[in-house]
């Protein structure tokens, strides 16, 4: 049996590693990467970091605006699937890669398996958004993270294609978690554990826009830890040409890291502040508070849970709620017990 995953952006580098660890032996796993994040501290960092064999074909798409990018995208996969002849399309998240693979291999008959479907922010100005949705309603099989997850799926009238699997970025994170353990790693040497927050901003509502960046950097600016700021080059492009400081009070403006540093930077923060869905289970995962800077959330776990807080009305709360207390213990685990990847693989399988 031959599965073809397609990746493009660092989030679906993580999901795929786990993934790629649970097929071998059981069966052929060809790896597309769209080229979505194609610089290497966003791209090839993750694959050799997280012992992922190179992508059998890099479609080096590269930026350009949402239809564009997904055309371009749709042209290029189809020619993979064609050389290829995959048994199984799966698709990760909720990227324009996502949508671009999902519609490519619905329309060549190949079935395809969305991983960590069924997760709604009910933000249609979220381009994810309408990406998880329009690749749920298209896919053969909805392989889901969480009950809630499932819930959305059967609301949509999509139960019989819909499976409770478990959260695979639950698996990675666990596995690099337990191997800091034996190898630490050794990460701003100026900061002790708990004396700093690390933070992540890309969205474009957060980044587009003069007065909220302007307004969220004024808020990291001020709270009582230094901020680590996590900066992805599209952060850095907005805010040059909207000319807004980065680099101003608490904050400190670093690159993004590899995957095992920033597990190993959340691990020892005091808390993290972000917009990214990833990073708010991370986070969660890690029994670091986070506080998230949106008005929804796809995780709302960890909200009920009472370890993210959304920032749902204006960025000036921004530090009281970063500095709110600290959350109550919990034991929960909606986001499952580190063996997605194993129920993921076998469910394809059986359906082969």
């Amino acid at each position: 049996m031959r599965i073809l995953s397609v990746v493009g952006a660092r989030p679906q580098f993580v999901k795929l590693a786990p993934v790629n660890d649970a097929l071998a032996g059981r069966a052929e796993h060809v790896i597309v990467h769209t080229g979505q994040h194609y610089d290497e501290v966003m791209s090839d960092v993750f694959f050799r970091d997280l012992n992922i064999p190179t992508p059998n074909l890099n479609l080096a798409i590269g930026s350009s605006s949402h239809g564009v990018q997904t055309g371009a995208m749709l042209g290029s996969l189809e020619r993979a699937f064609e050389e290829y002849v995959p048994d199984w399309v799966l698709v990760y998240g909720d990227t324009n890669s996502t949508l671009a693979a999902a519609i490519a291999g619905v329309k060549m008959h190949i079935p395809v398996a969305h991983l960590e479907a069924g997760l709604r922010s009910f933000n249609r100005r979220m381009p994810e958004e309408h990406n998880r949705v329009l690749t749920d309603h298209a896919a053969d099989l909805l392989l889901a993270p969480t009950r809630i997850a499932m819930d959305h799926l059967e609301r949509e009238g999509l139960a019989d294609r819909s499976e409770l699997v478990g959260d695979v970025m639950t698996d990675v994170l666990f596995r690099v978690r337990d191997g800091l353990v034996k190898n630490p790693v050794a990460l701003f040497a100026d900061f002790e554990p708990g004396s700093y927050y690390v933070s992540t901003i890309h969205r474009p509502d957060n980044t587009d826009f003069r007065g909220q960046l302007s307004a969220i950097m004024h808020g990291l600016s001020r709270l009582d830890r230094p901020v680590l700021l996590l900066a992805h080059p599209r952060l850095r492009a907005s805010a040059r040409d909207l000319g807004v400081d980065l680099e101003q009070g608490a904050i400190r403006v670093v690159d993004p890291l590899p995957y095992p540093d920033l597990v190993s930077a959340v691990a020892k923060s005091a808390g993290v502040i972000t917009d990214s869905g990833g990073l708010q289970k991370e986070a969660f995962l890690l029994r670091v508070p986070c506080t998230t800077i949106r008005t929804e959330t796809e995780w709302v776990e960890t909200v009920d849970l009472g370890w993210n807080v959304l920032v749902s009305t204006s960025v000036d709360e921004l530090a009281s709620l970063v500095q709110r207390d600290a959350p109550e213990p919990t034991n929960a685990t909606p986001y499952g017990d580190g063996h997605a990847a194993s129920r993921v693989v076998s469910r394809l399988l059986e359906q082969a």
